[in-house]
């Protein structure tokens, strides 16, 4: 693939929520590195290569969260971006190597491929014309076989679905399962795994396997419903993830 065309900066049209910067911190910014590490251990971690030199790229970092797990976990060759100045100083702080940045023109700009490229922000805060600009940058940063995992909100959940879309101003769009593999598919990546993101990643509180297994049931209900009027929607957590890879090289 050819070089990257020079963008003039640009602005989404996120205003409130920017899509290049991390919104679900809790107020205790701390005590997010613990929240969110087991979260992202348990839904994304044994997705990403077993070579710690890896080289990865998180957008959206915020102050850091994914990549103090992966920096613990002995990656060696992570780098996080946020757009918001403030909140790469959290990072910063604990000498994460994270640095302020837009998504859109860090893409564009940087030449060296990556072999994972994370998104912490949901694509939901992109357009659907954003989205696909978005993707189309991923896999053209990405090494031949690279990885990319990204995540949105499940508009397939009877529950939350429809509000998900509607409680923030600067939600765009939900997706489904299919819908998910659809744009993946249709931006040129291949090998798309669409998962259910869990939200019960706490082990040690008892109510969470309560919820787990209301959840199930939930899930189960909705399946057959589903079902009875033809659809084939299997996920229906909050959100879903998305795991999916460029191309290798062509042959011969």
């Amino acid at each position: 693939m050819g070089g990257s065309v020079k963008r003039a900066k640009r602005e989404l049209t996120a205003r409130m929520e920017p899509f290049d910067s991390f919104w679900e911190a809790p107020d205790d910014i701390e005590k997010g590195y613990s929240k969110f590490g087991l979260f992202y251990r348990r839904n994304y971690l044994p997705l990403l290569p077993r070579e710690r030199d890896a080289r990865i790229l998180v957008v959206s970092c915020g102050p850091g969260y994914f990549v103090d797990l992966l920096t613990r976990e002995g990656y060696t060759n992570v780098l996080g971006i946020d757009s918001f100045a403030d909140k790469v100083r959290y990072a910063q702080a604990r000498g994460l190597n994270c640095r302020v940045e837009t998504a859109f023109e860090f893409l564009d700009a940087t030449t060296d491929p990556y072999d994972v490229i994370f998104c912490e922000q949901e694509l939901n805060h992109l357009t659907k014309e954003e989205i696909l600009e978005f993707l189309a940058l991923c896999r053209e940063k990405l090494r031949p076989g690279g990885t990319l995992l990204v995540h949105g909100l499940n508009g397939a959940n009877p529950i939350t679905g429809s509000e998900a879309l509607a409680q923030n101003f600067d939600h765009y769009n939900t997706f489904t399962e299919y819908t998910m593999r659809q744009v993946l598919e249709y931006s040129g990546f291949e090998q798309v795994r669409i998962f259910p993101l869990s939200l019960y990643v706490f082990y040690t509180n008892p109510l969470n396997y309560v919820l787990m297994l209301v959840s199930a049931l939930y899930t189960l209900f909705f399946r057959v419903s589903f079902i009875l009027y033809g659809k084939k929607n299997r996920i229906f957590t909050k959100k879903i993830g998305a795991v999916a890879r460029r191309p290798a090289a062509a042959r011969g």
